[in-house]
């Protein structure tokens, strides 16, 4: 029981993040400003992205993006969340990271589905390193998944 609580929570608490920091760029970053926030390495934005990844899927039309952008994220996410509540051995690092993950993915589905597509806005550069566009939703499914190559890794022999 503690177990699921704590699941729900740390997936309330990422789509929070992510819906309160989408909101706060929407309401006070003009869309397509370039705000240096660290010198040229940390830029703050806003850029709506009607695709997933990338832009991916953007050109669709809108019966394939329904299908493809919303859709099937939902039914995943669904699964992913009913099985992970359901898991009774699993790690708590990887009940951590399918947490981040399902949190991010509903975050940013939450912005397909009552805004058309998706608000970015942090960019990070490092000499060469450039990162896309970004939002925290990103964010959490990142450190997700990176958790789960992790613990995957380190753990070869847990059963997901």
């Amino acid at each position: 029981m503690l177990k699921r609580i704590s699941i729900i929570l740390i997936v309330l608490l990422n789509v929070g993040c992510d819906q309160l920091s989408k909101d706060l760029v929407r309401k006070h970053v003009e869309p397509m400003d370039y705000i240096q926030v660290v010198n040229d390495n940390f830029i703050l934005t806003n850029v709506e992205n009607t695709g997933a990844m990338l832009g991916f899927g953007q050109d669709f039309p809108p019966i394939l993006k329904r299908i493809f952008l919303q859709g099937l994220p939902l039914i995943v996410l669904l699964v992913l969340m009913a099985r992970t509540l359901q898991k009774a051995n699993l790690n708590r690092w990887m009940v951590l990271a399918f947490a981040f993950v399902i949190g991010g993915g509903i975050g940013n589905l939450i912005d397909r589905i009552a805004y058309g597509s998706v608000t970015d806005f942090f960019q990070v550069k490092f000499g060469f390193f450039k990162t896309g566009i970004f939002n925290m939703a990103d964010v959490s499914v990142s450190i997700g998944v990176f958790l789960l190559l992790f613990v995957t890794l380190r753990y070869r022999n847990l059963s997901i």
